[in-house]
């Protein structure tokens, strides 16, 4: 008999139809029955020995929550999902209304940079994740608010940075004292840290009953990946790179970026239609992988999803890079003029545009003005002895947010005031982040008041499980002070950089630790919430409101 090995995870819901990811021990037929009559089913497709389906479930009634179970085999007898015993209420879809009326709330929660918990009861080193406890609050009380939909803005699994349980699973496998070390190496290693993450029996139990959308950043990979082109060149040329960079795409097709596509783009999928043909897909996915590590312009992992009147276009600022030092562009030609075309199509049909970017576009001014003063150094502006070292710094320092790429910055801001100005224009434009490990809210002004019609807004927040060093908290302090400020225009003047096309200022935070912040949209209202996982005198947790504001 079939077994579930991971999920479920729902991923795409509207009002009638919606999928389902599952992970099975051996090739079968998934299939999804709802408590109201809905249902679907697919076959497991294989990758490297494992075993795949995304469930299309279709028959769903808009506005409504069915309680669902996950059978696998072909005579599909036995239910696999819930779990026998399991202390959790049952996993549901629910289905938003299709009214069109323009006033159905949304609330939609987001983060990033998620270390795995340990398992229950260990000591927990970063303190209580935020997943964790968001999951533990809505078992409770299923009848409450909870996520419409869960982003996820990188860093879901960290391929460099593994725990200490991984550790002892990857030195039963191979010698750690040769290169990648500690660090994971294929497509099977990756397949445990999914385990490690998914498995948790909070967030599977999260994941199965919140849609959720997912991008990733460079952890992900490894960190810096695709930070310049040296970078990439040293890469290359060490042994063990090219079976890390190949697994590490494959691996975040499977298990993240294919429950993005809604069911009307899977079914036009070539590379699912063909991995789904053939008994065994890996080499079908494993060229693929390479040729999207080979042409940053060969797969395109971005991607719109609309709910109702909110669009989300969510950012790919890892892969779609142009790194050649004459031309960084932090999303090449055709990625660039396809974001451009999804936040300007059908002007007036949304109320709200949310742009999903693991790194944020509007930074501390002092790391803001480093990072353009680094591309200049790295660019030569100064000789070749300071792009030495400026291209020391940048990996040692992380400096390749949106402001290291200064043309890609400006593209951004002009495309974001297009999209927030005329007749039809949305009420708020958010840009929304993860990476940098505090969270924040940054509102910017255009010169002589010129700005676009919507209000415009960065929001940041991370982690939402990972440390977080007193020198990080005192760097982004004084990241965003006056004296901090100063400096960094002493950095932008000696290599000759122009100050940014706008201005901005921080009118929340910064916050400091793991956290999750909810955006709820209802019509052309918007209010935010940063919400922090903390430990509760005498044993527990529990997610603790921080911050609460109206936006629009």
């Amino acid at each position: 008999m079939a077994r579930l090995r991971l999920g479920p995870l729902l991923r795409y819901v509207d009002g009638s139809t919606a999928t389902v990811w599952v992970e099975a021990d051996r090739p079968c037929t998934a299939e999804v029955r709802c408590a109201d009559g809905a249902g679907g089913a697919a076959r497991t497709f294989q990758i490297s020995g494992h075993h795949y389906a995304l469930v299309p479930v279709t028959g769903l009634t808009p506005g409504t929550e069915t309680a669902y179970e996950v059978r696998l085999g072909d005579d599909a007898a036995a239910a696999v999902w819930p779990l026998p015993d399991s202390p959790f209420p049952a996993s549901t879809i629910r289905t938003p209304a299709e009214s069109g009326a323009g006033d159905e709330e949304l609330r939609v929660t987001f983060g990033s940079c998620r270390w795995a918990a340990p398992p229950s009861g260990e000591h927990d080193p970063v303190g209580p994740d935020a997943l964790d406890t968001l999951a533990a609050r809505i078992a409770a009380d299923p009848a409450s608010e909870r996520p419409d939909v869960l982003l996820l803005l990188g860093d879901q699994v960290y391929a460099d940075q593994t725990s200490k349980a991984t550790q002892r699973w990857l030195a039963a496998r191979r010698d750690l004292t040769a290169p990648p070390g500690a660090q994971v190496a294929d497509y099977e290693e990756y397949t445990h840290l999914y385990d490690e993450s998914w498995l948790d029996p909070e967030v599977r139990w999260l994941l199965s009953t919140v849609p959720s959308n997912m991008v990733f950043d460079d952890h992900d990979v490894i960190d810096d990946w695709n930070t310049s082109a040296s970078w990439v060149a040293e890469m290359r040329a060490t042994p063990w790179w090219r079976e890390r960079i190949l697994s590490g795409l494959m691996s975040y097709w499977v298990y993240q970026h294919l429950g993005n596509l809604p069911p009307d783009e899977l079914a036009h999928d070539k590379l699912y239609a063909s991995v789904c043909a053939t008994p065994d897909g890996t080499d079908v996915l494993r060229a693929f992988a390479a040729t999207a590590d080979a042409d940053a312009g060969a797969a395109r992992w971005s991607y719109r999803r609309d709910f109702g009147r909110v669009r989300l276009l969510m950012v790919d600022t890892r892969a779609a890079r142009v790194l050649a030092e004459g031309e960084r562009a932090m999303l090449d030609a055709a990625e660039a003029e396809w974001v451009r075309e999804q936040a300007l199509a059908d002007p007036g049909t949304y109320d709200h545009l949310l742009i999903g970017t693991s790194l944020p576009w509007l930074l501390p001014h002092l790391i803001h003005d480093a990072e353009g003063w680094n591309a200049a150094l790295c660019r030569g502006e100064r000789g070749e002895r300071w792009a030495r070292f400026g291209e020391n710094l940048r990996r040692r320092s992380d400096l390749e947010h949106w402001a290291a790429f200064p043309a890609s910055f400006e593209a951004l801001t002009a495309l974001i005031a297009e999209a927030g100005s005329g007749p039809g224009a949305p009420a708020t434009v958010c840009v929304l982040s993860g990476d940098v490990h505090h969270a924040y809210v940054a509102e910017p002004n255009w010169p002589g008041g010129d700005g676009p019609d919507a209000r415009v807004l960065q929001l940041t927040c991370s982690p939402v499980h990972n440390s977080i060093p007193r020198s990080i908290r005192l760097g982004f302090r004084f990241g965003w002070s006056r004296v901090g400020r100063r400096l960094g225009r002493r950095f932008a003047r000696h290599a000759k950089v122009s100050q940014a096309g706008i201005d901005w200022r921080r009118t929340g935070g910064p916050w400091f630790g793991n956290q999750l912040m909810t955006l709820t949209l209802r019509g052309r209202s918007a209010r935010l919430r940063l919400d922090q996982a903390r430990a509760v005198r005498g044993g527990g947790v529990r997610l603790e409101t921080a911050d609460e504001t109206r936006l629009s």
